[in-house]
């Protein structure tokens, strides 16, 4: 596919301006780390070219200067809080992002516990990460925070928290998802800093909204689709118009705490080195799309896909009516409709042909593929075979995998596995096809399509399960689900 975002020239610059932010303030800078590290799937989709860990790949060029701080709120251990794009709480995240970081080689300094008023769910998490040799810290609750600005920059606030150690340039601060209180970890660092007479400043790192790109522009658009159940908002910087006179974008969060971020700074440093909440941010993203046209394409197919996420959270009650609204709104302002995602019209027509649940899937090429439901497989099992039958040039009527391979895996599903549904799923299907590739060369040439598929669109006019939602998401494939379920049960299995 052909690339709107240069990567290469992201890595380089990205590194380099936070290297000038490091300078900027004497040799050490806390940075904050917003959105995720690792796997940043929404940033490669808007951005075509873009890659999922570029921002990791950014972080090792600076390898030698860096050391990691993670932060969970211990209020989110109490809660057991889950990250919903892994199903995992964020203790466990926390132990994934240190498994993570160490294997490529980066320094994890210590975790933080935020919001600490001895949970003992938190306490018993502390001493798991001490006994796996892990350096744990404690930031307390500080009264009237964050508009108590005298309590908090004082020796009762911010002078309660415990000192991090840190032996690095480049302290990058990050979490498991919002809320975990990585500013408030950064300023209390500043705090302590500056009274044991340590120069350090802090900057804020987070790819969207992009700052140099229009307000209604299709990628900042996918970014408030993105966070429409936050109920975030994409504005112009106030302050940043003030103070230069120039355009330019963030969002409302941003904008209402700069106020009191600007006044922490000032007790803290004497003077906000600041005078925006865009000034505090070091993203160069906007500056590496090489094709707008292709970019704003992506990104107005990533709000409809998004649209489509809104109403399948609303059908299984984790969603609102409200979102759903604002994501509508947007579609609207971004001028798209479902009509502009190709294989929704596909998959829902062959389902009312067939009276049963099909998907469709858009090929590089453009090409649109069908599957529909059989005694044998299910529509996206079929699916998949189609579309490889499609790349690899076989006939349409050449049965990959013959009824005399699948009967027998029904067999053991339905008689010895305890599975109702007889029907193959795509990892059964692709199991079966790879082992029939040992022996049949036209099933080999059919596996070597299956590099081919990432990146493609693919719609069904049911909810899927979640088998293959799964393995949809392992082929790197972007799917959207009409929010119907293909029986009328009141218990479905996520």
């Amino acid at each position: 596919m052909t690339k709107g975002f240069d990567n290469d020239k992201y890595l380089a610059m990205q590194s380099e301006h936070i290297r000038g932010r490091i300078d900027q303030f004497g040799g050490k800078l806390y940075l904050e780390f917003g959105g995720k590290l690792f796997d940043d799937f929404h940033a490669a989709r808007v951005l075509p070219g873009f890659l999922p860990d570029s921002k990791l790949q950014m972080l090792l060029q600076l390898k030698e200067q860096a050391e990691i701080v993670i932060v969970i709120s211990a209020t989110a251990i109490e809660k057991n809080k889950v990250r919903g794009d892994l199903g995992i709480t964020y203790d466990q995240d926390v132990l994934r992002l240190i498994d993570a970081f160490r294997s490529v080689g980066l320094y994890v300094g210590s975790v933080v516990l935020t919001c600490f008023a001895y949970q003992p769910a938190a306490e018993a998490f502390q001493t798991r990460l001490e006994k796996l040799g892990v350096r744990v810290y404690r930031h307390y609750v500080i009264s009237g925070y964050p508009s108590n600005v005298d309590l908090i920059v004082s020796d009762d606030g911010y002078g309660k928290n415990q000192y991090i150690e840190t032996s690095r340039q480049l302290v990058v601060v990050t979490a498991p998802g919002p809320g975990s209180g990585k500013m408030a970890v950064c300023l209390s660092q500043l705090y302590h800093d500056h009274k044991r007479g340590v120069q350090a400043g802090y900057a804020k790192f987070e790819t969207f909204p992009v700052w140099n790109l229009p307000l209604k522009h299709p990628v900042n658009m996918a970014y408030e689709a993105a966070t429409a159940d936050l109920n975030d908002v994409n504005m112009i910087d106030p302050f940043h118009l003030e103070a230069y006179g120039k355009t330019a974008v963030n969002y409302n969060r941003d904008v209402e705490i700069f106020p009191v971020v600007s006044a922490m700074m000032e007790r803290i440093l004497g003077e906000s080195p600041y005078k925006s909440p865009t000034d505090m941010g070091v993203n160069m993203a906007g500056n590496c799309i090489v094709d707008n046209d292709m970019v704003c394409q992506a990104a107005k197919s990533e709000i409809v896909r998004r649209y489509y996420a809104g109403l399948l959270a609303q059908k299984n009650g984790n969603g609102s009516e409200e979102t759903v609204r604002k994501l509508e709104l947007l579609m609207k302002q971004a001028g798209v409709t479902v009509a502009d995602r190709k294989v929704v019209a596909a998959a829902n027509t062959r389902a009312e042909e067939t009276g049963e649940p099909a998907a469709a899937i858009e090929l590089p090429d453009g090409r649109i593929i069908t599957g529909k439901t059989s005694p044998l497989m299910g529509a996206s099992a079929a699916l998949l075979l189609n579309a490889l039958k499609a790349l690899g040039g076989i006939d349409k009527e050449i049965h990959l995998l013959s009824p005399v391979i699948i009967q027998p895996i029904q067999h053991l599903k339905v008689d010895h596995l305890g599975n109702h549904n007889p029907r193959l799923h795509t990892d059964e299907i692709l199991l079966a096809l790879s082992i029939s590739a040992a022996t049949n060369p036209t099933a080999e040439v059919a596996m070597q399509q299956l590099n081919l598929l990432k990146d493609c669109q693919v719609h069904s006019s049911v909810i899927l399960s979640p088998v293959d939602q799964k393995t949809f998401k392992n082929l790197g494939i972007q799917l959207t689900m009409e929010p119907v379920y293909q029986f009328k049960k009141l218990f479905h299995k996520k």
